[in-house]
């Protein structure tokens, strides 16, 4: 369970880092990715694309 749970704070990470380049490519803006705003910052969280990274990384494993 703590292996999961690692795993997905490590891809939302990521993610997170990543979004510039996501954006450009157009994964950024799925309907279950949120973006918040307060007092003058701004937070993402990439929940829909996390998920859709993450079954295609399964699929890849499981099809190897």
């Amino acid at each position: 369970m703590l292996k999961w749970l690692v795993t997905l704070l490590v891809v939302l990470f990521a993610l997170g880092l990543l979004r510039p380049l996501l954006v450009k490519l157009g994964l950024g803006r799925l309907p279950g990715d949120l973006e918040l705003q307060h007092r003058g910052r701004k937070f993402y969280f990439p929940l829909a694309t996390s998920i859709i990274f993450s079954l295609v990384i399964t699929m890849l494993f499981w099809v190897t």
